[in-house]
């Protein structure tokens, strides 16, 4: 079965962005693609480098017109399609927020990002609250995914989690990159990192594992983002099994074979070893030391 993961240059026009993503989600399954994700906040370029009130108007509610359009493309492509939007719940409360829409063109239901980053250029705990409906999985048409969300990247117990849930593969929309400000050395060390720990929670997790990024430069002087591209897929040993270029309008195809997950959670059966008696300290901040 094959997904697709669509990596793009975002102009300023939400319309412009949204037509693009409907051709290439058009082409995407004339490829033969049967999922296919979208980078996070696919509709706008990345508005949290600043913080501005006026950016709040680029919400809308879900499901709403986007999502509609979304769920008619779905059921006239015979596809299921991730998408990752902005947010408005009403009474001014935002989220970055993740739609699943199965092949029938049903809406199944939303993901909302739960690790919210703080850092220069990547103000977002300005814009977003923190999401409240859990980790999940979606029984789709062609197959159970689970979404996670950009900064939720780092935490191997979201991945887990939304593992235990049943995902057999987890999408992860990103919007990542480097400051102006930052070196040629540290882009490889932030990509490697970043690259590095997702195989491990496929790994972990026995499942793929599907990050989609965007490209191009976007913000203005000391709060300038690069982002690198690269989306990747990764297979439950960690492989790289497709990957997209640092700086190229793309859509990425992989072949994912579910039975893969099977075979190796059979074979390396972590879930079945895991000494849940032994991890209720995870819910603490901090653990004391302890002889």
């Amino acid at each position: 079965m094959k997904i697709a993961l669509i990596q793009t240059l975002a102009s300023d026009s939400s319309e412009a962005n949204l037509e693009n993503h409907i051709q290439k989600i058009r082409q995407a399954a004339s490829g033969g693609a049967k999922i296919i994700c979208t980078q996070e906040l696919f509709l706008s370029k990345y508005f949290c480098v600043n913080q501005e009130a006026e950016k709040f108007d680029l919400a809308e509610q879900i499901p709403g017109i986007t999502t509609y359009v979304l769920c008619e493309l779905a059921k006239e492509l015979g596809v299921v399609i991730v998408a990752s939007l902005f947010e408005n719940r009403g009474n001014e409360v935002y989220h970055n927020t993740s739609v699943v829409i199965d092949a029938d063109g049903q809406y199944l239901g939303k993901y909302r990002k739960m690790h919210i980053p703080q850092d220069p250029s990547f103000e977002e705990k300005f814009y977003f609250t923190q999401g409240d409906l859990g980790y999940k999985t979606f029984d789709t048409k062609f197959g159970k995914i689970g979404i996670l969300i950009c900064w939720d990247q780092w935490y191997p117990e979201a991945a887990r989690l939304t593992a235990l849930s049943g995902a057999q593969i987890i999408f992860y929309p990103t919007a990542i990159g480097v400051l102006e400000s930052e070196s040629q050395e540290d882009f490889e060390k932030f990509h490697n990192a970043w690259q590095t720990v997702q195989r491990g929670h496929a790994v972990a997790n026995g499942v793929f594992v599907a990050a989609v990024n965007r490209i191009g430069t976007e913000g203005q002087g000391d709060k300038k983002i690069t982002f690198w591209g690269n989306s990747f897929v990764a297979n439950p040993y960690g492989q790289v099994v497709a990957q997209a270029s640092k700086d190229k309008e793309e859509i990425l195809y992989c072949e994912v074979d579910f039975e893969q997950s099977k075979e190796f959670r059979r074979t390396w059966p972590f879930f079945r070893d895991r000494r849940i008696e032994t991890y209720g300290d995870i819910t603490k901040r901090n653990i004391d030391s302890q002889d």
